[in-house]
């Protein structure tokens, strides 16, 4: 298992860089684009958060290994689909 620290710093820079990814996509794109970049931006700021605070209150009853393990799961899942639609868009 990761450090924490480490965990969190992972999350942290790959939001920003999705987030990084719709900058530009709002300031390249049409109008549709900008909305469409603006309703993911507030999804990776609301992942990110979600995240990073549940890094530091794992679950009672389950092991650390596993939590993580299902934490890192979860988070994959929901940033490839944020990665899917910024993708549809270029």
């Amino acid at each position: 298992m990761a450090k924490r620290k480490t965990l969190k710093r992972n999350i942290n820079q790959i939001c920003t860089d999705l987030f990084a990814e719709c900058i530009a996509m709002s300031l390249y794109g049409t109008d549709s684009e900008k909305e469409n970049a603006e309703s993911l931006m507030h999804s990776i700021i609301k992942i990110e958060s979600d995240f990073i605070s549940r890094i530091s209150h794992t679950e009672p009853g389950m092991t650390a290994k596993a939590y993580f393990k299902d934490l890192i799961t979860k988070f994959k899942a929901q940033i490839t689909e944020i990665a899917d639609q910024i993708s549809i868009f270029e």
